[in-house]
Formats: C-alpha cells, structure tokens, sequence
C-alpha cells in the first residue's frame, strides 16, 4: 500500500497527480489526511477530499510514503510528530519513502539524505546541505528515497514510483496511455 500525506496547503498537482498515475497503474494508493479532517484544502484554494484520516490507519502494510510539496503544506507536514516518526520507522524497516518540491527538506533534516544524491524545488537547494545535489527532475538515493523538484516534474515522480513498485513495463505503459 502506498501512503500519500496531505496537509494544509499542499501543492495539488503534485499530490493528485501521484495518485491519478498510480491508480492507473493498479497500485493501491490512499490519500491521509493529518488534519482531523477528511477535506484538506491545497495551496491553490482545491479541496481534496482524502481516503483517510492519519489516526484511523496503523501503516503496518505501508510499501511507500508519499510526502507532496507545497507550503505551508510541507511545513504543516513537518509539525505532525505522528508522521516524522513514522516516516523514520518505516525508513529503518526498508519503506520507500518518496518527496516532491519542498518535501525532500523534511527527509534532509530528519537526517535521511546525509552523503545521499538528491533534488529538491530549486529555490530550497540550501536545505540539501548534507546531501548531493542534482539538477535531475527524479531522483533515486542509494537508501530507498525517490525525490523530485516541483510541479512540472509530478508525471516523471508518479511514473518513477510505479516503476519502484511495479517495474518498468508498467511505468512505460502507464506513460504511454497519458501521451507522455
């Protein structure tokens, strides 16, 4: 099962993309909300409604974390102690664990890119100090974290977690079908 986290202010094309592209791809995917609501309302004034609220679900069967940018989304993120200690736990036990735009800052300053190759939204570069920067709209560190820079990147970052979940071939076909 893949996890995608949304909180206020959270960047809409770069969560709903992650869950359009891997729903056609047949992965189970379910949106959390760390709200205490259901209804979570993006950066851009959209209202999502998520599958679940974060303290309904015990994760146990989690595959990956899916972490979208945006802020104050990102932020909001950042201050849920629930999920900065999931995500460390699910780390430890091999969890993929994916960001996207200014996402990746949390994964840095939990100390999980240290000596890692890593991207982030380009303005946010400074908060991969530890890390090895890249330029490239994906990347996949060598410890089971996939990053990625913002927006225009979302189809590449949704195409790369189905490739890390299903293969290549379901990737490619999944491309394929939205003309990518």
């Amino acid at each position: 099962m893949v996890y995608l986290f949304l909180a206020e202010g959270f960047e809409e094309v770069e969560a709903l993309t992650v869950v359009d592209l891997l729903r056609r791809a047949k992965c189970e995917v379910t949106s959390v909300s760390i709200t205490g609501n259901k209804a979570v309302c993006g950066g851009h004034g959209i209202t999502v409604m998520a599958d679940a609220l974060f303290e309904e679900l015990s994760f146990d069967n989690a595959k990956m974390l899916v972490l979208p940018g945006g802020l104050p989304g990102v932020t909001n993120l950042q201050a849920h102690e629930g999920l900065m200690s999931l995500l460390m736990e699910k780390h430890a036990s091999g969890v993929t664990l994916a960001a996207i735009c200014a996402a990746p800052m949390i994964l840095s300053q939990l100390g999980l890119l240290k000596g890692e190759k890593a991207t982030i939204y380009p303005a946010m570069q400074e908060e991969l100090s530890e890390s090895v920067y890249s330029e490239n709209m994906v990347v996949k560190s060598r410890n089971n974290i996939i990053t990625s820079r913002g927006p225009a990147t979302a189809m590449y970052f949704a195409l790369a977690l189905i490739e890390e979940l299903k293969g290549e071939a379901a990737a490619e076909n999944v491309k394929n079908g939205v003309l990518l």
